[in-house]
């Protein structure tokens, strides 16, 4: 069995086109576990086989430990169907970048489904993509900058814009011609359980609106799908403490509060989203 370093350089070795230079946007070549442009900014392999496109770190509060419980919960069938409508909608055989692609498990389970095309997932989380090395799934991992994409022009069929945030001139610029973005932003009833359950006395918090996001996706694409997904998730019960440390939602909230969950988790959640699809008008 190949180690994650060779796993990933083989990689580089087929796929190396698909990168350009942060820096200066010219080419790549590698050499030997390096990434290395022309003007000789170099990026190296880690032992884990991840690379680190980042010239300065970033602080995020997306750590390892919300990041474990959040993958713990999508590989328990959270979004299931969610991710089975994605599947049916997107090109499985081309390339796909998963932007703010955190742990990893959204591309492990749609390589489930079928996604047979190259993996690209990238986040500015280090722990995210630390978590993602070890997912069980051949994809290339590394830590970006969601408006410096080290990714070249054209180089992508599909970008998967799954809670995450966008850049859509980045976007545009390493999408094919026919490539597609698919972006997936809450509803109102998102988690709409555990938002009530962490706020119970503060009404704004148990509210969320879309509509700037899906105003800004019809301006900058041309939108082919527009579907609102909505299901209930039975949460098994080994999986009922992890829904109170997979999201932002978790930040802030008193400890008290999150204690007393604890002693009474919740057993479903509502998944209520916008799938959108979008290409390059």
């Amino acid at each position: 069995m190949l180690k994650k370093i060779d796993f990933a350089r083989n990689y580089l070795e087929t796929h190396h086109e698909q990168f350009r230079c942060p820096v200066c946007n010219k080419a790549f070549q590698l050499q030997g576990y390096s990434l290395i442009c022309k003007d000789n900014h170099q990026f190296d392999l880690s032992k884990k086989g991840t690379i680190y496109f980042l010239s300065h770190s970033i602080q995020t509060e997306y750590n390892k430990k919300m990041l474990h419980h959040r993958g713990r919960l999508i590989q328990a069938g959270m979004y299931q169907p969610l991710l089975e409508k994605i599947s049916t909608t997107m090109d499985l055989t081309g390339a796909t970048l998963d932007v703010g692609c955190g742990e990893g498990s959204f591309l492990l389970e749609l390589s489930k489904l079928g996604l047979s095309g190259s993996k690209i997932g990238f986040d500015i989380s280090k722990d995210g993509i630390y978590l993602a090395s070890n997912q069980a799934v051949e994809a290339f991992w590394c830590v970006a900058d969601l408006t410096n994409l080290p990714f070249s022009n054209q180089s992508m069929d599909t970008v998967l814009n799954i809670f995450s945030p966008s850049h859509y001139q980045e976007f545009k610029r390493v999408l094919k011609k026919d490539g597609t973005v698919i972006k997936v932003i809450p509803e109102a009833d998102y988690l709409k359980e555990l938002r009530a359950a962490f706020y119970p006395d503060d009404e704004t918090k148990q509210t969320y609106s879309n509509e700037k996001v899906l105003t800004k996706f019809s301006k900058e694409m041309d939108v082919l799908v527009d579907e609102r997904v909505t299901f209930t998730f039975a949460i098994p019960e080994e999986y009922r403490l992890d829904l109170l440390e997979m999201s932002p939602l978790e930040w802030g909230v008193a400890e008290e509060v999150k204690e007393a969950i604890q002693k009474n988790p919740l057993s479903e959640i509502t998944i209520d989203v916008r799938m959108l699809k979008g290409k390059i008008r």
